[in-house]
């Protein structure tokens, strides 16, 4: 009886052991969806400012001439 106890005990642990390696990857994955989200932002306001800066340097090019 004392040998099942421990037995079952001993599985319980190592069962428990297995379910907290789980929590890492998410917390990776998490990670770099916000990193890539801060690219996209990034990226927008670049593409945003595109037209802005080629008027300027348009206008500043007319004015040298």
């Amino acid at each position: 009886m004392k040998k099942s106890l421990l037995v079952a005990a001993l599985i319980a642990v190592a069962l428990s052991a297995c379910g907290k390696k789980d929590e890492a990857p998410i917390e990776a994955a998490s990670a770099v969806v916000e990193a890539a989200s801060a690219v996209v932002e990034a990226a927008s306001a670049v593409v945003e400012a595109a037209p802005v800066a080629s008027e300027v340097v348009a206008s500043e090019a007319s004015a040298a001439k």
